[in-house]
């Protein structure tokens, strides 16, 4: 995990999605209709948000950026990860449903009161839709970018009941 205990936020509670992900058949079968939403909840978000996600897709903060490059591909446990994605009333930073996490980059600015609550009531929410929340400063992504994927991939292997092999976490980067 993080070298620093207090610079990494976890927070989780017990999951009312109906599946997991992962488990399914190939979506689309020659002859058939698809089976890809069998035995896997889609969250619901508000469609208003999808041009304010596309515009923050576009312009990434340097620390978004850095890690994007490490979540991006299937690099992490073959786990596909989305950026800046709307989930309910909110955008998140980093989504990955089949893990049903979300990894948050905090500027400065959400040390602040006002942001901080914000944060709070956005990851009680979060949390209540089974998602488990990971959040790092954006110092601590720059700096410490091998700690911050570790801590990433150790609790994404721990959310897929995945063996986490010896050795690096990821083959590219840091």
């Amino acid at each position: 995990m993080l070298r620093n205990a207090n610079t990494v936020t976890l927070i989780s509670a017990p999951s009312p999605w109906m599946g997991i992900c992962a488990n399914l058949s190939p979506p689309l079968k020659k002859g058939g209709r698809g089976d890809f939403n069998r035995g896997c909840a889609m969250l619901k978000y508000n469609a208003h948000l999808k041009d304010k996600a596309r515009r923050l897709r576009k312009n990434l903060t340097d620390s978004e950026a850095a890690l994007w490059s490490r979540l991006r591909n299937k690099q992490l446990l073959g786990i596909q990860f989305y950026r800046q994605k709307p989930i309910g009333e909110h955008i998140v930073d980093f989504f990955a449903p089949r893990a049903k996490l979300v990894v948050e980059v905090d500027g400065a600015q959400h040390l602040e009161g006002d942001h901080a609550l914000k944060d709070r009531t956005r990851d009680r929410y979060l949390v209540s839709l089974g998602l488990k929340v990971l959040r790092f400063n954006s110092r601590e992504v720059l700096k410490e970018s091998d700690a911050v994927a570790e801590a990433i991939y150790r609790i994404a292997a721990e959310q897929l009941n995945a063996e986490i092999p010896p050795g690096p976490p990821l083959t590219k980067g840091g």
